[in-house]
């Protein structure tokens, strides 16, 4: 049925981690050939060991789907830096940035998860979430977990303290915009 190969397809080689935007990091198990309808197809064998997930992707696909090689460690960098920023949250209706949000998450970016995590992140001290809020925070800084855990070659428990202690130094985090304008007005 399938031949295992252990060889290198655009770029893509196997043992290697990878990005797939809807699924997050992944690690390239094999690339194998099979034959459906006739046509022999070489597809990357791709575990997602969180989702407990396989996938195969047919090796012509991978530019169309987005994949992509692990960030290098000047843009985790950025997207560390990217999380001690300031919330720009927009004064849009909850649906339509949920929606804006969903799209950053999956687009697999980095950067864009990075400022999904840095826009959703409430302390300790913060007004509650709502449960949407709360699901998508938990979506995004898992991707940006992951990712960073891989490259900087991290637990996923070290990774989310490495993003929540960058978090911490953002401006206005640890107070609520109340306490600020008492201050203000002190």
């Amino acid at each position: 049925m399938a031949t295992k190969k252990t060889t290198q397809r655009a770029g893509f080689k196997t043992g290697e981690y990878i990005v797939y935007p809807a699924h997050g990091v992944g690690l390239i198990q094999s690339i194998e050939e099979q034959e459906i309808a006739g046509l022999t197809l070489e597809l990357f064998v791709i575990a997602f060991e969180q989702d407990k997930l396989t996938l195969r992707v047919p090796v012509a696909k991978i530019k169309s789907v987005g994949m992509r090689k692990l960030a290098e460690p000047e843009e985790v960098a950025k997207a560390l830096e990217t999380v001690t920023g300031r919330a720009r949250v927009k004064r849009t209706m909850w649906s339509r940035r949920a929606q804006e949000y969903e799209a950053k998450i999956n687009s697999g970016d980095l950067i864009s998860i990075s400022e999904v995590v840095r826009d959703l992140y409430r302390s300790d001290d913060q007004p509650e979430q709502s449960y949407s809020e709360r699901q998508l925070f938990e979506q995004a800084m898992d991707r940006m977990s992951r990712e960073i855990g891989a490259v900087n070659k991290l637990t996923l428990t070290e990774a989310a303290k490495l993003i929540t202690k960058n978090l911490a130094k953002s401006p206005r985090r640890g107070k609520t915009d109340a306490a600020d304008a008492e201050e203000a007005a002190a």
